[in-house]
């Protein structure tokens, strides 16, 4: 039994004989209609004659089966362009093939535990880096920990022995100040004994000339008298001598009093230049040495400052280093992540690429055996144009490709009607010598989606 698409009309053989026409292929045959005859009961019926029997036949071929090998011809042309496309597809797919079958080349020749293990030693010398860093910032800190310490120590000393040095100057100034009184004292006292003798010296001289006004009465008196002190010459007192002791009891008074002032003046004056001498000399020392402790000072602040500048630079770089592996760590992170998302990646582009690869095995698989089967109908044609009848050939397909987007079988069945028939599923394709076409789909579709079973026998 044939069966086609795209024509008008189909025929089949069966046994040598034809079937299947609009009008059959040596014309119409039929008994006429019988003639109506009663048969008597129980008596012999009667016999009739069709005379359309006795009519020649008619053996005329019929006129459409010019349209038909037409038709089988413009079918023929239309699978010889389907032909070439599939041969070019083929080509196409081959070259896909190789480009797939270099691309996975490429993805078992790259080694990405090689690249993760060739990352992993530097990300160790990195970190190791850091660490060497940290530990002799760290040395460095408790070295200039130990030397800040010792300084703040000696700026201590030196400032106990700069306070000890302020009250020396403190308690010279204070000696200095009561000295100062002492010597303003007796410079007060001269001035009062200076005074003293000053005001001695005017009152001697007023008794001085009392005595003489006093003398000189007493001489006038005397004078008038002289009779009678002549007389009594014996009685007569020596004011003069007595004038002249007092004056010089008086004189070694003031004398005395002078030199005692003088003495104790000089000798005070003497002692306050000797003790304003050595004053001034341990001024100078104390001078000296507050200048030297305000340089030393002001050395040891600038030392001092260096030091906190370096503790706060050693402080900064730390704080960096720590900060720079603080961000270098998750960097790594991120990267090894990010490595390992692309190995995934690349695992699951490479099981892709394996699916389209045995989707394009399948499909060129598919191609391969449609090219032989076409080929095979053709040969089977041109038997049937020359009226050979060769061998047999029975070709079984079944495929399945699974749901995916390039999973699909086929069907093709080509016999002495030149049909054609495509079905997307799993066939069984049958072509016979005795030139028959039989199209079947026995086989229905597996479940498995990843797997294929492919059978080609001749």
């Amino acid at each position: 039994m044939a069966s086609g698409s795209g024509r008008a009309g189909s025929y089949g053989f069966s046994r040598g004989r034809a079937s299947g026409f609009a009008g059959s292929l040596f014309g119409s045959v039929a008994l006429g209609p019988v003639c109506p005859s009663v048969c008597p009961p129980g008596g012999i019926h009667q016999v009739t004659v069709n005379k359309n029997l006795l009519a020649p036949l008619n053996v005329e071929l019929d006129p459409e089966i010019q349209k038909v090998r037409t038709q089988e011809r413009e079918q023929i042309k239309a699978l010889n362009n389907k032909f070439a496309s599939f041969i070019d597809k083929v080509r196409f797919l081959e070259q896909q093939n190789q480009v797939l079958e270099t691309k996975w080349h490429l993805l078992q020749q790259l080694d990405l535990n090689n690249c993760r293990k060739n990352l992993e030693p530097i990300y160790e010398g990195y970190i190791s880096n850091l660490r060497k860093q940290l530990e002799t910032q760290t040395g460095d800190r408790v070295r200039l920990d130990s030397e800040l310490r010792s300084m703040q120590d000696l700026v201590e000393d030196y400032k106990k022995r700069y306070e000890v040095e302020i009250n020396r100057r403190t308690a010279a100034e204070n000696e200095f100040v009561v000295l100062k009184k002492d010597v303003d004292a007796a410079y007060m006292n001269k001035v009062e004994l200076q005074a003293k003798v000053d005001s001695l010296t005017d009152e001697i001289k007023f008794f001085k000339c009392l005595y003489e006004g006093e003398i000189a009465q007493m001489q006038s008196h005397i004078s008038d008298m002289s009779v009678i002190l002549s007389m009594d010459n014996n009685r007569d007192l020596d004011l003069d001598s007595i004038i002249d002791e007092v004056r010089a009891q008086y004189e070694d008074i003031a004398l005395k009093s002078k030199a005692e002032a003088e003495a104790l003046y000089h000798t005070k004056i003497q002692e306050l230049q000797v003790t304003a001498g050595r004053h001034g000399d341990d001024l100078k020392l104390t001078k000296a040495e507050i200048s030297e402790l305000n340089r030393l000072i002001q050395r040891v602040r600038s030392e001092i400052g260096n030091v906190r500048k370096q503790c706060s630079n050693l402080e900064t770089a730390i704080a960096d280093a720590e900060q720079r592996g603080d961000c270098a760590l998750p960097d790594a992170r991120a990267k090894l992540d990010e490595l390992e998302a692309a190995l995934l990646q690349a695992k699951e582009e490479l099981a892709r690429l394996l699916r389209e690869y045995q989707e394009l095995l399948s499909t060129k698989l598919a191609l391969d055996v449609e090219i032989a089967t076409y080929r095979k109908l053709l040969e089977g044609e041109e038997c049937r144009m020359s009226g050979e009848h060769p061998s047999s050939v029975s070709i079984s397909v079944i495929s399945n490709t699974g749901a995916g987007p390039g999973g699909a079988g086929f069907s093709v069945g080509f016999g002495a009607s030149s049909s054609y028939s495509f079905k997307p599923t799993a066939v069984d394709v049958k072509t016979k010598g005795s030139c028959g076409s039989e199209f079947k789909d026995p086989l229905p579709k597996s479940p498995g989606g990843s797997s294929a079973a492919r059978k080609a026998s001749r």
